[in-house]
């Protein structure tokens, strides 16, 4: 990628500097890797380890995230910097910390990023001989209250949820919370063998076979889930609360308490939810949608209750702005990226309330399939508005924004007047709606389609598509693009990517080719559209001899 796309893209996974991620010059690594105490790279990764992890981005500047490039490696490479600082750095884990590169293909300039896994259990981390913290702008030795908090962790992985209050009783429990949940497991389990036989079950033996209780004793996920209001104390000094904010041309707010089964639909309530009226090019009737789908707005909240770090002792807030809707839990995204559940192919290996997620499911809350994102994607989709969005999210935070409105009204059309669109390509059209940055090739996908317009980076979705018919795009198909557009196609992917292997320059141009010839006529074609261009045109060059030679602009 280039230099201006990746800022984009550092800016968009990296937007801001906090105690997860620090931007760094570093131009020169001679004396950076281990030099000024408090100020090299190994105590920036001592900092990050001892609060959740985070992120270390070099060759950028400070505030700004201008790419400078790291200007002078020393001795270090990808490879050995990782051994050299696990040298270094005292308890770090060797396993999770890894270290990406990135250099522009325009300017050559070179970007690393360093990926810091939290400290492990007990065990801060050292740089110097001293473990570090970052406090505003400034690394300082680490505080006596932060390292007694590290020293005081479980060795083992302990599941809050899962712990049984020694004081609470069914007593405890909100009875409409019981019945309710009780509707739903039945409701969730009537092709079970023992569907007929829920309704007879006690109280006792309804939440043991739910796995809310354990063995008759009530556990933190049952004081959250079906706890009376009063009952919250046993939670301390987690405030087991819901905060609802209005933030608008008026404001408001509302705590909500356990049960959280009963309380979502409390928070529902106070979300205004208004109907849009959309007036599609080809359509003879205005389409009207609610302003939020119900279905999205209460898997957000199940998810963020399932995901919550309630160790951190914090509520789940909702926010809702004139034109979305923003949920934020506590915690990093435990198992991969929001992005890899986008497409409903992915299954979560682990959660980090394994008990809390095996009860919501049992209740009809969510799934674990990871099929919850997807639906919530697919919902907007078919509503025609824009999709979820995580990309404010933090290292220690998972920040979900809902659309109530329409960015782009052509982006509306386009999906109104084209059902049948793969979810890869609104996901694509989506993010250019948003202005976030799509790679080059799927903006050239995107333009060939004729779904966008505009340069680098500076797309927007196309008005023009609006009009087109299956027709026109049949037709098109079928013809294959021209020999003129075929050649400025290979000399901008020349420009923007460098020089090319012939195979890949097949690839790309195989799907821009008439859909009735043979690969075989195809491979000529594109042998006789490069020969052109070297030898009449002089645009472009080989460079190299046999299978590894490339294709480059002159």
């Amino acid at each position: 990628m280039d230099e201006k796309e990746l800022q984009q893209n550092l800016q968009c996974l990296y937007p801001i500097e906090n105690e997860g991620c620090e931007w760094k010059e570093f131009k020169r690594l001679r004396h950076a890797v281990s030099g000024n105490k408090g100020a090299d790279i190994i105590s920036y990764l001592s900092a990050l380890a001892n609060m959740n992890g985070g992120h270390l981005v070099i060759g950028v500047q400070d505030k700004t995230l201008k790419i400078v490039g790291i200007q002078d490696f020393h001795d270090y490479t990808p490879e050995n910097i990782r051994q050299r600082i696990l040298g270094k750095c005292t308890n770090l884990d060797s396993e999770k910390f890894s270290i990406d590169t990135f250099t522009t293909n325009d300017s050559g300039k070179t970007v690393w990023i360093f990926n810091v896994p939290a400290h492990l259990p007990r065990l801060p981390v050292y740089a110097h001989d001293k473990a570090w913290q970052r406090i505003g702008d400034s690394l300082v030795p680490l505080r006596s209250e932060r390292l007694e908090s590290i020293l005081r962790e479980s060795v083992e992985k302990i599941d809050w949820t899962a712990e049984i209050v020694a004081d609470a009783t069914l007593e405890d429990l909100e009875p409409t919370a019981v019945k309710m949940a009780r509707e739903k497991f039945i409701e969730k389990n009537r092709n079970s063998s023992f569907a007929a036989e829920i309704a007879d079950w006690d109280d006792l033996t309804f939440l043991n076979k739910a796995k809310i209780t354990i063995k008759g004793k009530v556990t933190r996920t049952a004081l959250l889930l079906l706890g009376r209001s009063e009952a919250s104390h046993f939670l301390l000094p987690n405030p087991a609360q819901i905060t609802w904010k209005l933030e608008a041309e008026e404001s408001a707010y509302e705590h909500f308490s356990p049960p959280f089964l009963l309380s979502t639909t409390e928070v529902l309530r106070c979300i205004r939810n208004l109907k849009y009226k959309i007036f599609p090019d080809n359509y003879l009737l205005a389409a009207e949608v609610s302003k939020y789908d119900t279905r999205v707005i209460l898997e957000a909240l199940h998810n963020c209750i399932a995901h919550q770090d309630y160790t951190a002792n914090a509520r789940i807030i909702v926010i809702e702005k004139v034109d979305r809707l923003i949920f934020e839990n506590v915690g990093n995204f435990y198992d991969g990226k929001p992005e890899d559940y986008f497409s409903g192919d992915r299954t979560p290996q682990q959660y980090r309330n394994p008990w809390l997620a095996q009860a919501m499911v049992n209740l009809n809350m969510i799934d674990t399939v990871g099929h919850g994102i997807h639906s919530m994607i697919m919902a907007q989709r078919s509503r025609y508005f824009p999709l979820p969005d995580y990309a404010k999210s933090l290292p220690n935070k998972v920040v979900l924004e809902i659309f109530g409105h329409l960015i782009d009204e052509n982006y509306t059309k386009i999906l109104l007047e084209h059902q049948d669109m793969p979810l890869s390509t609104v996901i694509l059209l989506d993010r250019v709606q948003k202005k976030q940055p799509i790679t080059n090739t799927a903006a050239a996908m995107l333009r060939r389609q004729g779904l966008i317009e505009g340069r680098k980076p500076h797309y927007f979705v196309s008005a023009k598509v609006a009009a087109a018919t299956d027709t026109g795009a049949s037709y098109t198909r079928s013809k294959g693009l021209e020999k003129q557009k075929l050649k400025e196609f290979i000399l901008q992917h020349l420009r923007e990517f460098g020089p090319t292997p012939r195979v890949r320059i097949e690839e790309l141009l195989f799907e821009m080719l008439p859909a009735d010839l043979t690969e075989k006529k195809k491979r000529n074609k594109v042998k006789n559209l490069l020969t052109e261009m070297r030898a009449r045109d002089r645009s472009i060059k080989r460079v190299g001899k046999g299978p590894k030679s490339k294709w480059t602009s002159i």
